[in-house]
């Protein structure tokens, strides 16, 4: 099979690295891809955003599947794109990925399908969300609408903070994506991600996972894209999974079929579990980045006959590889000044030695010089995983291998895993 990847982050390095381990592979391209992806594929040079240009090149190369890794891509119409051209595509249409790239739309459906989350409001105007700070409690939950590369949420404890933060927003912090923003219901307890493949008609479950959205240690600091993840995810016990497939999953997908947008590709649920069961936090369209690093590591088999099965619509006839039985974690590396400033060009030694089987080194915001050295190209730059019998066994070897890599311009939370690290050791 001639398979095109698109994307250039840690998520698409590690499903470069699982799709080139299909025995039906032919050829993989990876457009943009990353220094990292080098020895797997053959990398063009072509935006995430350019669907014309990714277009072409699905039909110059006679792709047999596109897989897409970033929201991004998504909302620009790529998936439209391709099903004009009569090419599989694993990612939801535009109409589809509305689930993510508009927060508005997704509170709004999963209103209309009773599916459980928080209560909310969405507003365009200044005045209208700082008279609606009075019907929530705190602390206040605000989210930009659109697409923020994972940093358009804040949850402040007090209004007179609240309205800052709605200020920038509706002010154009992060542009056309904060031109509504979201008020929502502040919700306790414990957040997982649990994640499903889609055909348009049915789902099945493909693991959970759990991340770090802070910053720093002792889950401080400003939000981020992700920090860290590890799978599996102690939070997702069995009752709350079959809670999730029932209230969440399945409505989810029967819900956007009888919109109208059929939904093909990988649904990401952000979930809490409360104590009046799993609520949903928000919705991505793609793998979680970190934690589509930490799935492929876990994923036994062939992942590409599930990822072609989702694109044709028919997941019926698919074979579902399992998970293997042990503990994989990701600890990111990020440039200094990450998330509002991160530093670009510092050079990095030694991530692409050889650390030994039970270690993957999938670079996120990496570029080579002309000189061969690798440097910072990115605010998440390196995602250094590893896989463990237990949690403490992975954490170790994820920890030892950073300790061999020279980058003075990085730095990383220490404390990734901490909460299923307490389940062991209780």
């Amino acid at each position: 099979m001639n398979i095109l990847l698109v994307g250039s982050g840690g998520r698409e390095h590690a499903l470069a690295w699982k799709i080139a381990q299909s025995p039906l592979l032919k050829r993989l391209v990876i457009a943009p891809g990353n220094p990292g992806m080098e020895k797997l594929g053959e990398l063009a040079p072509i935006k995430a955003t350019d669907v014309d240009q990714l277009a072409a090149l699905a039909r110059e190369m006679k792709a047999d599947l596109v897989v897409v890794g970033p929201e991004s891509a998504l909302e620009k119409g790529l998936a439209d794109r391709l099903a004009a051209a009569g090419i599989p595509c694993f990612g939801p249409t535009a109409k589809a990925a509305q689930l993510e790239t508009s927060k508005a739309f997704s509170k709004a459906f999963m209103e209309r399908h009773e599916i459980p989350t928080a209560g909310f409001g969405v507003y365009e105007r200044l005045h209208d969300a700082r008279q609606a700070l009075s019907v929530f409690r705190p602390p206040y939950v605000i989210k930009a609408d659109g697409l923020a590369a994972g940093k358009g949420v804040v949850i402040v404890e007090n209004a007179r903070q609240a309205e800052t933060e709605i200020e920038w927003m509706l002010g154009g912090r992060f542009g056309q994506a904060g031109a509504r923003v979201v008020i929502e219901e502040f919700m306790d307890g414990e957040e997982g991600s649990l994640f499903a493949l889609c055909d348009g008609k049915t789902a099945v479950l493909l693991g959970g996972a759990q991340d770090h959205k802070r910053a720093y240690d002792g889950d401080l600091g400003p939000n981020t894209g992700g920090m860290g993840s590890y799978s599996p995810a102690p939070v997702f016990t069995p009752e709350l999974v079959e809670a999730a497939e029932r209230l969440v999953v399945k409505p989810v997908v029967e819900g956007m079929a009888a919109e109208g947008a059929p939904y093909r590709g990988v649904l990401y649920a952000g979930l809490m579990a409360t104590s009046e069961g799993p609520k949903v936090v928000e919705f991505n369209a793609r793998f979680g980045d970190p934690e589509c690093q930490v799935l492929m590591m876990r994923l036994g088999g062939d992942i590409v006959p599930m990822l072609l099965a989702c694109a044709r619509g028919d997941l019926s006839r698919a074979t579902m590889p399992e998970f293997r039985n042990e503990t994989v974690i990701c600890v990111v590396m990020a440039a200094q000044g990450y998330p509002d400033s991160p530093v670009e060009g510092s050079i990095i030694r030694g991530a692409e030695q050889d650390f030994g089987p039970d270690v993957q080194v999938f670079h996120a915001g990496t570029k080579r010089r002309n000189d061969g050295q690798l440097v910072a190209a990115g605010g998440r730059v390196l995602n250094i995983c590893a896989r463990g019998k237990d949690i403490a066994e992975a954490r170790d070897r994820a920890y030892a291998a950073i300790r061999k890599i020279d980058w003075p311009g990085g730095f990383c939370r220490t404390d990734i895993g901490w909460r299923a690290l307490e389940r062991e050791q209780a």
